[in-house]
């Protein structure tokens, strides 16, 4: 019997963080089948049991080997075959996936490395770009559908950053960066919000905490839901929830029917 899911992405940004401004109590009330944390900057055993109410019968968190850096955890109540952390991706240990399977379907929550802070940083974002993608397409290889969420710490397009022209050498936009999104959708994968929403304009998943930019909505749509693009017609809806407070990042969503 088919079922619409529904799974949610966000980059909190440090879950204690969140915790302490209770930005997670909506996840109560929201049905939510998967719910995927990046940046969560904390083992499992520190994450607070006050997060939310709800008991999710998985919750599955990769750790960076450096205490209180990167991290990132999934909650559920789908019955999973398997989990890991990907090692063979994230060579460095750093906390940057959740691998888990149900169904025929592979769910990976990344948490893509960020480029910004020196080159080697950037280099290294780059090469577990390509490993990523290589694991992919042996997945697929296999048989495996994917859903792929995260912070990929890339804007796409133009249209998924306010300000473009200004950000052209900056890491996160980056020729070399938007080249691999180009790489990867036309390998066979789906930008769940951009088939959904086509070209809608002003819609950000990140937002700097300087210059009131999240008040004034200078952004930077980052965060994704990628799909392998034989579950394209199985989406019912992509969207951004920018109204949820709490972190630099808001929430993105997609529901599909498996």
């Amino acid at each position: 019997m088919k079922k619409t899911y529904k799974f949610i992405s966000w980059n909190v940004n440090g879950i204690r963080a969140v915790d302490k401004k209770e930005a997670l109590k909506w996840v109560d009330e929201a049905n939510i089948d998967i719910l995927a944390l990046q940046e969560i900057k904390s083992t499992k055993e520190q994450i607070p049991k006050s997060i939310f109410t709800k008991e999710y019968k998985s919750e599955i968190v990769s750790s960076c080997s450096i205490k209180g850096r990167s991290g990132v955890a999934l909650f559920t109540d789908i019955e999973l075959e398997k989990n890991s952390e990907a090692l063979n991706i994230d060579i460095l240990d750093e906390g940057r996936i959740n691998e888990v399977h149900f169904k025929n379907i592979v769910f990976f929550n990344v948490y893509f490395p960020n480029g910004q802070s020196k080159e080697e940083r950037l280099v290294y974002k780059m090469g577990f770009y390509d490993r990523f993608l290589s694991y992919c397409e042996e997945l697929r290889e296999q048989g495996k559908s994917l859903i792929i969420c995260g912070d990929v710490n890339t804007a796409h397009k133009e249209i998924d950053l306010a300000r473009p022209k200004a950000n052209e050498k900056t890491s996160g936009f980056l020729p070399m960066e938007r080249a691999w999104i180009d790489k990867f959708l036309s390998k066979g994968y789906v930008d769940t919000f951009r088939e959904v929403n086509k070209e809608q304009k002003d819609k950000y998943s990140w937002w700097s905490y300087r210059a009131n930019a999240r008040n004034n909505n200078v952004g930077w749509r980052i965060d994704y839901f990628f799909v392998s693009e034989d579950l394209k017609d199985k989406i019912k809806n992509a969207y951004i929830l920018d109204e949820v407070l709490g972190s630099d990042h808001c929430p993105i969503a997609l529901e599909i029917e498996l």
